[in-house]
């Protein structure tokens, strides 16, 4: 299966990258590495290379760095979400959150650490200079401000507060699709796709995440810490879809969404559909397990 020998070679490349301290430091080394090689979905970096595979097939290797890259500040903005003044969450794939292994400092150092090294990775990667400004320029937005800061930051804010439908969905579109939609467009920026494919597939990955989200909702609900590998039943001062819509609204609302992401697969090449019809089969309805 592609998507698995995809997945096995940016493993092996994350294990021999792993970053370092260089310093004196008795426990920042290990914490630093320890959520990285904790596991996860990988889905973010798998979405670049599964793009970049379907089309310049050559230059997938050229794109682990950015994957990791990627992967890096996803894992820095869990970290972040998971300390005490975010959601206090005692467990992260399957593992203590940093915070409760170590200390809040720490956690919050191995954030930022995480945060501005994903930046370096891209900078250093083995591609030209303008596909690299192009890759850095699309994270920092979507990484920064303009998108998951912002959705976290409203997140936050609005805790014990309801909001509107629309605005739950800004919320999370900022928060947590942007990233995903940003992860496919940089595989298209690598592999030098005409910009109107560049934004089809980046409106793809906002519905992807949208729907992500939604279905995190509904397990947060339905099921225990140890099936989801993470703490759940945390959302009761949240705006979530399933405090907003109800269970049965918001499974509903994630089928609606999965059939139509489902729709919008089919209408990409040949290539493009296969490598993402693999990689997306298991989650588009993982709110249904």
């Amino acid at each position: 299966m592609k998507s698995e020998e995809l997945l096995n070679q940016f493993e092996e490349y994350l294990l021999n990258n792993l970053p370092s301290s260089n310093t004196f430091h008795p426990i920042f080394e290990k914490a630093l590495q320890d959520m990285l090689t904790a596991g996860g979905k990988r889905f973010r970096p798998m979405l670049i290379l599964s793009i970049v595979d379907a089309i310049e097939p050559l230059l997938t290797k050229n794109a682990l760095p950015v994957a990791l890259g990627v992967e890096y500040l996803h894992t820095y903005s869990l970290i972040h979400d998971d300390l005490p003044s975010m959601d206090n969450a005692d467990l992260r794939r399957g593992h203590p959150t940093l915070h409760k292994t170590y200390d809040e400092v720490t956690a919050i150092l191995v954030g930022d650490a995480l945060n501005t090294h994903s930046f370096n990775l891209l900078a250093n990667a083995p591609l030209s200079n303008d596909v690299k400004i192009e890759l850095i320029k699309t994270l920092s937005s979507d990484g920064g401000i303009d998108g998951m800061i912002i959705g976290q930051a409203i997140d936050c804010y609005f805790e014990n507060q309801k909001i509107s439908l629309d605005k739950l969905e800004f919320l999370h579109i900022h928060k947590t699709a942007k990233l995903i939609a940003a992860s496919l467009k940089m595989g298209a920026i690598i592999s030098n796709l005409p910009y109107e494919l560049q934004e089809k597939l980046y409106a793809f990955g906002i519905d992807i995440g949208l729907l992500f989200q939604i279905q995190d909702d509904i397990i947060d609900e339905v099921q225990s810490e140890v099936q989801a590998g993470k703490t759940t039943s945390n959302d009761s001062s949240k705006n979530s879809f399933v405090n907003l819509l109800g269970l049965d609204g918001a499974i509903k609302s994630a089928n609606e969404l999965s059939h139509k992401c489902n729709a919008t697969l089919n209408n990409f090449g040949n290539n493009i559909n296969e490598n993402l019809n693999e990689l997306l089969s298991k989650y588009l309805n993982r709110h249904l397990v």
